[in-house]
């Protein structure tokens, strides 16, 4: 490793040596009664982190000969990654503790999960790629099963590793053809060898790598382990999962489609555009007939990143910059939904039912009026951010000339925008019951408020989003 190698690739290693430093020190002082300010050293260290990313890093370099990218593509996923990251920890915490459910290594493996995520959104070689993923992946199956007293979060768990291990099988076969047709596991290397013509074997490699990385996104139809997870996991992780990984899969599949199948377009384009239609019809009609907020919010899920899909499926600049801003504006939503559900109790017991927001704006007018600007947003209704998001995705889709995927995209989200507006109507409108309490702690509370005034205040200019997608967006379609 050469002293320009590590300079490119110190964030990572002073994530890895803190995750390290954070378990010994768990471990050899008060384990879990050490957990929270670990938690929010955690926290802190993923602003720095994000803040160095952001303005320190400049222009395109390349570690270990090309298997490690640092360019504006890959800060632009880092920085959101990271912020959603700390959001997702410091609203858990009141929640955590109060339920008894913080312990010292949650941290420490979100901290391992973002360190993989990180090494996702920068990969530039296949096994730099299946590296990252797999050290994400295994931090997630043991946060899915943290409750260990509850046989729910323990079927979430299983069930989330089972269907995991087989989505890195079928990664795992896909890039051993495509290595074994291309002779080079280098992105760059990979997309030389297109150049007299496409072996349909590479074909078939890189079908069943958008397969495995499709599960990663939740995108349908590798979206079955989803609901199960996003409802039996505690609800902290259920943010977590909602948030940071997808950007992390959804960056990565713009890695591996564009900088190493970039000369393709017409072929993988199919695919995700494939990907895109049933995710966001089988979202928006799945969850429909839900009751459990959790679940909804699942099937909420799979139908945004076949939003998202659209841009990268138009294999352009615009469509890539219009994904990225989308996947800001996603994340942001959901740490505010999050933060709500988060709340949610009857009796000193979290509930996750729907009914049980009926009425819920007469006793808390301030938090029902956040949680409409918050479901109207991810309902794409103007003058929401959501509007904004999706509407970038559809004119990418429009301009480069996929019409059909563009009204395929409106017609899903006519479909969808009811199951949003259901729990706004039960809020406002709903029966005579008792309603659900909320109680938020004050970091809870702040989040939820300032991601609900974005979701207003952000259609101004997106926060200067545009600009920044854009350069990154440029980085990677050449």
């Amino acid at each position: 490793m050469t002293a320009a190698d590590f300079n490119i690739v110190l964030p990572e290693v002073i994530l890895a040596l803190y995750a390290m430093a954070a378990l010994m020190f768990g471990v050899y002082t008060g384990k879990d009664k050490v957990a929270v300010p670990l938690l929010w050293a955690t926290a802190g260290v993923f602003v720095a982190m994000a803040l160095w990313i952001g303005f320190a890093g400049q222009g395109e370099r390349a570690a270990f000969g090309g298997m490690f990218i640092d360019d504006p593509f890959a800060r632009f996923g880092k920085v959101t990654i990271l912020v959603s990251a700390a959001a997702v920890l410091v609203m858990s915490q009141d929640y955590m503790t109060r339920y008894g459910l913080l312990r010292f290594e949650f941290p420490v493996l979100v901290t391992l999960a973002v360190l993989g995520m990180n090494m996702m959104v920068s990969s530039g070689d296949l096994m730099a790629l299946y590296l990252g993923l797999e050290l994400q992946s295994l931090a997630l199956y043991v946060v899915a099963a943290m409750r260990r007293d509850s046989v729910r979060s323990s079927e979430a768990g299983l069930k989330y590793f089972v269907l995991g291990s087989l989505s890195s099988g079928l990664l795992l076969y896909g890039a051993s053809l495509v290595y074994g047709y291309a002779g080079t596991t280098l992105f760059s290397g990979i997309i030389t060898t297109l150049t007299d013509g496409v072996p349909l074997g590479l074909l078939f490699g890189l079908v069943f790598m958008l397969a495995g990385l499709a599960f990663k996104v939740s995108a349908a139809p590798f979206h079955m382990w989803t609901p199960d997870v996003y409802e039996g996991s505690p609800t902290p992780v259920t943010a977590f999962f909602a948030t940071a990984p997808k950007v992390a899969a959804m960056a990565l599949i713009g890695r591996v489609v564009l900088d190493a199948f970039g000369t393709i377009p017409s072929q993988w384009g199919q695919v995700l555009a494939a990907l895109a239609v049933v995710s966001m019809y089988l979202g928006a009609v799945a969850a429909i007939g839900q009751k459990d907020i959790k679940r909804l919010m699942a099937f909420s899920s799979i139908a945004h990143m076949g939003y998202a899909l659209i841009g990268l499926a138009t294999g352009t600049a615009e469509g890539v910059q219009a994904t990225l801003i989308y996947m800001a504006i996603y994340v942001t939503m959901n740490v505010g939904t999050f933060a709500f559900i988060l709340s949610m109790e009857r009796d000193g017991r979290p509930v996750t039912d729907i009914a049980s927001l009926n009425l819920f704006s007469r006793t808390e007018p301030l938090k029902a009026m956040a949680l409409l600007m918050l479901f109207f947003s991810l309902a794409g209704v103007p003058p929401f951010v959501g509007f904004f998001g999706k509407f970038a995705v559809l004119r990418a889709a429009v301009d480069a000339g996929m019409v059909w995927l563009a009204v395929a995209g409106a017609v899903a989200s006519v479909i969808g925008a009811f199951y949003y507006l259901r729990v706004v109507y039960f809020i406002y409108f709903g029966e005579e019951r008792e309603p659900v309490q909320s109680r938020m702690a004050p970091v809870q509370w702040a989040l939820f408020v300032a991601v609900a005034a974005i979701m207003l205040l952000g259609s101004i200019n997106l926060f200067g989003i545009e600009p920044a997608a854009k350069v990154a967006a440029e980085a990677l379609v050449r």
